[in-house]
Parts: C-alpha cells; structure tokens; sequence
C-alpha cells in the first residue's frame, strides 16, 4: 500500500479528498494536515511515500513546504491540489519535483487517474533492473508519435494509463477488467484499447463463449 499524507486547509476538503484516496485500490491515508508546519511534521513523523498538498495553506505556501522537503533525507514524492493556476506557481512547483499538478475543482476519476499512473511507475521502476530510453520516456510520460496522433477527445496521460495497465497485466484483458484496474469507465476504456490496436501497440482476438456476442480480448504486444 503506498501511504498517503493529505493536506489542505479546508477541513471539508481534506475530508473529501481522504475519501477519493481511500476508495483507490493500492492507496491508503495515514495522516491528514492543515497547515504548512503540520504538514512538515507528519512527513517526519508517519514517512508518507506520497503527499497530496494544496499550494494555499495558512501559515506558509505549500511552494515553501515543497522547498523544505526537498532539503530533507527522507524521500517523498509530492502532487500538488490546489486552485492555484497561475504560470509562476505551475513552474515552480515543477522546478520542486512535483509529481503531478491537479487544478480545483476535479472528479474523483482525474484523482484516481493520477494515483494509478503513479503506482504504475512506481511498480515499473521496482520491475526494470536497467532501463533504457524508451522506458524512461514512458516513466517520465514523454510521447512518441502514435501518441501525439492521438484521436480527439483522447488524452495522452489516460492513454498511457491504459497501456501502462495493459502492459503489465501481461495476460489478455477485456475493456471491463483493464477499466476495473485503470479506475476508467468501460466505454472510455474500450476507445483507448482500440487506438492502440490501431497503432500497432496491441492486439485483439474475439472469444467466443456458447451463447451472446463475442468477447474482446486485447493484449499487449510489447
């Protein structure tokens, strides 16, 4: 389980975003704060692997924090969550190391989504003995040509979600169960699976069962 400090000054907030972290498979929450210096102190004290932090905080800028973590031996990865949406805040929470930067308002399932591409990198670097250049760019949500001709309506980070998930399966899946383990819906899941069917990043067979319609099933050909 990767464990998960949530910090936010809004307690509703915080609560709500406890919520969307407990219900993703894999994560679970060990602490909440409410300030800057609390959340300095819950780091030290629980050793999150990961912290959810809001950029407007009280006392001092989630940006500060970020800055004072980094100065610390103990490792943690951190994704900004705030309203914040201005260019200079952005970059510097990038310049931090920050994993990911969620905009509020968001749904559950753009929550969801970040998690589970973070679990995804996490467990592929626990897996590569060494990488090479393509794996780094696939950690490091780079893309590739098939990625940029993305069809409309589809998103890079969701596809690579999709992939990541059908990749490390590495077994045949249907559009409900590589849905079920991205934390997308089926008929989301589904227009990924074919687009990367179509560029040639996976393949498809029909499974015929007695009775019904046949069942799709894709695999990675990696």
């Amino acid at each position: 389980m990767t464990r998960v400090l949530v910090v936010d000054d809004d307690f509703m907030v915080a609560r709500i975003h406890t919520g969307f972290v407990q219900r993703t498979e894999g994560f679970t929450v060990v602490g909440v704060a409410h300030t800057g210096t609390e959340a300095l102190a819950a780091v030290e004290q629980l050793r999150p692997e990961l912290v959810l932090l809001d950029i407007y905080l009280p006392d001092i800028s989630g940006l500060e924090v970020l800055r004072r973590l980094r100065e610390r031996e103990h490792p943690v990865d951190v994704l900004a969550i705030t309203a914040a949406s201005d260019v200079e805040t952005i970059r510097a929470a990038l310049h931090g190391g920050v994993v990911h930067y969620i905009i509020k308002p968001f749904s559950a399932e753009t929550l969801r989504e970040q998690l589970a591409r973070y679990a995804a990198r996490m467990r592929r670097l626990a897996e590569l003995p060494t990488v090479a250049q393509a794996d780094v760019d696939r950690l490091f949500g780079m893309t590739g040509p098939a990625a940029a001709s993305l069809p409309k309506g589809l998103s890079t980070t969701t596809s690579d979600l999709v992939a990541g998930v059908l990749r490390e399966s590495r077994r045949d899946l249907s559009a409900v169960e590589c849905a079920e383990l991205a934390g997308l819906s089926r008929v989301s899941t589904r227009r990924y699976l074919e687009h990367l069917v179509q560029t040639g990043r996976a393949e498809v067979r029909m499974r015929y069962g007695g009775t019904g319609r046949p069942e799709h099933r894709y695999t990675w050909r990696g």
